[in-house]
């Protein structure tokens, strides 16, 4: 299964492709400012029965250099068989696009990050027939935005940053310093940026600082994470009310309750709470 920090590491370069031009300085490549761009199908499959979908794929066309395929693969872990992966990508788009493609990795984590950033290199060992030079993202190279000032110049580099940092001690700085930045933005900028920010960090401890940064900062958006939040406290409060009014709470009506996110049926049992005499007068269906 695909986790959420999969996702939100390349995902932010499918809804803002622009940020590869900014990623390029950190990872030491001189890449040409591009004059358009495409988001491609990321469907590599082949005639034959095996499936290969690379992650994200982009087109960018420039003055200097023509055009060039950006391939975006999120990686989670050292994984062996990747390698043999990537450079079968790399082959297959050049030779079905015929534009020189470009494959960036972006990692959560040091480990992988050194793993990911080898050359992959095929052919017997006195000559290599192919290799491929990932380029790699991850808390090794990409800012540390604890500024938000600097974090509101470029809101998806802060967003990358965040994710790719997720595991290092600078996070609740970077978090901080982003949520901060989106509270001086239209709701339809920070929605998406909140809720990538929230999928990038997965289960991971810093999703609950995330969380509370957005219980407090960005109360006022009405994006899904920020309803799941409010939700979670008006279950916590309503649990709290049943427990002082001395009734017993079968583990089923708990977790029916825990698991609710929606405000108005949890406001409406809420106030049947103050006053009902049995849990069936709570939780009865209109």
């Amino acid at each position: 299964m695909v986790s959420s920090p999969h996702e939100a590491m390349h995902r932010v370069f499918q809804d803002h492709p622009g940020l590869f031009s900014r990623v390029g300085p950190a990872l030491g490549v001189d890449f040409p400012a591009y004059t358009s761009f495409d988001v491609m199908p990321t469907d590599l499959t082949e005639l034959q029965p095996v499936e290969r979908r690379v992650d994200t794929l982009l087109r960018f066309d420039t003055e200097r250099d023509g055009s060039f395929l950006l391939a975006v693969e999120a990686q989670g872990r050292k994984d062996p068989a990747k390698l043999a992966s990537w450079a079968y990508y790399l082959g297959y788009l050049n030779s079905k696009h015929e534009v020189p493609p470009v494959l960036l990795v972006v990692c959560q984590d040091r480990a992988t990050a050194r793993w990911a950033s080898q050359p992959i290199r095929i052919g017997p060992a006195a000559w290599t027939s192919f290799a491929v030079f990932p380029l790699v993202a991850g808390p090794h190279n990409l800012p540390v935005i604890t500024d938000p000032a600097e974090a509101a110049e470029d809101l998806a580099l802060a967003v990358l940053a965040a994710v790719t940092h997720a595991k290092e001690p600078d996070v609740d700085a970077i978090l901080k310093a982003l949520s901060a930045a989106l509270r001086d933005v239209p709701e339809d900028v920070a929605d998406p940026l909140t809720e990538l920010t929230a999928q990038g960090l997965g289960k991971l401890p810093a999703a609950d600082l995330w969380r509370n940064l957005m219980a407090v900062d960005l109360s006022f958006y009405k994006s899904p994470i920020s309803q799941e939040i409010r939700a979670e406290g008006e279950a916590r409060a309503l649990l709290v009310v049943l427990q002082a009014r001395g009734f017993e709470l079968p583990a089923a009506t708990e977790q029916k309750v825990s698991e609710c996110r929606d405000s108005r049926t949890l406001n409406q049992w809420l106030s049947r709470a103050a006053t009902a005499d049995s849990l069936d007068e709570v939780f009865h269906e209109d």
